[in-house]
Parts: C-alpha cells; sequence; structure tokens
C-alpha cells in the first residue's frame, strides 16, 4: 500500500461478516479476541443492538460499539466499558455498516442486548 493513499475499511458482504474485536472498549460484553458475525441490512438498528461502525471523523476505523441513539441521519455509539473514550464522546456521529448478532469464537452465543 502507498504510504499517501488512506486506508480502505473492508465492505461488508451479505449475509453474514465475520469480524475479530480488538481492545476492551466492549467488555464484558465482548473482549479481546472475540469473534463476531455481522449481518448487513436486515432490521433497522436500535437502540441497544451492538453494531459495526465507522465514524465519520475517523473514516479508516471499523468499530464494534452499542448503538445509544439515532443523530444526524446516523448513529452515537458507547463501549460498553465506561472507563474507555473511544466511541462518540471522542469521535461523534458513526455510520452503521451492520448488526453484530452472534459471537462464535470463544464462546459461541448471542449477544444480550442491553437497555440504554
Amino acid at each position: 500500500m502507498v504510504a499517501d493513499h488512506p486506508a480502505e475499511v473492508p465492505r461488508l458482504r451479505r449475509p453474514l461478516t465475520a469480524v475479530l474485536v480488538t481492545g476492551p472498549s466492549m467488555a464484558p460484553t465482548l473482549r479481546h479476541g472475540d469473534a463476531v458475525l455481522v449481518r448487513p441490512g436486515g432490521r433497522p438498528i436500535r437502540a441497544g443492538d451492538v453494531v459495526v461502525a465507522v465514524f465519520r471523523t475517523r473514516p479508516d476505523l471499523l468499530v464494534v460499539k452499542r448503538a445509544v441513539r439515532p443523530q444526524d441521519g446516523g448513529w452515537w455509539l458507547r463501549g460498553d466499558n465506561d472507563l474507555i473514550t473511544d466511541d462518540s464522546r471522542a469521535y461523534g456521529v458513526a455510520d452503521v455498516r451492520g448488526r453484530v448478532v452472534a459471537r462464535y469464537w470463544p464462546r459461541p452465543g448471542r449477544l444480550p442486548r442491553r437497555q440504554l
């Protein structure tokens, strides 16, 4: 890759895409190294859903966060770990690319939906 070209964010393909979680911002729901399945499209995003998104101010960064509320045509996102602020508090509104439907490794199962 040429250094002066921005990194390209991977496009999510249908029906499911595997995404690896990095960092502690979604603990305890998701931990560093967890692998999740993401569905682009499908039912509309609701507050409390865990999503994969791109912040408008950081288009090179694909993140896994919890949707809090719709805002300015996008979503306000928060991590489940309140000690980490690499979410909408730092980067503003994000555009959702898909909804996390399940963790498949290392502890397979559906993710709990939190009321916000």
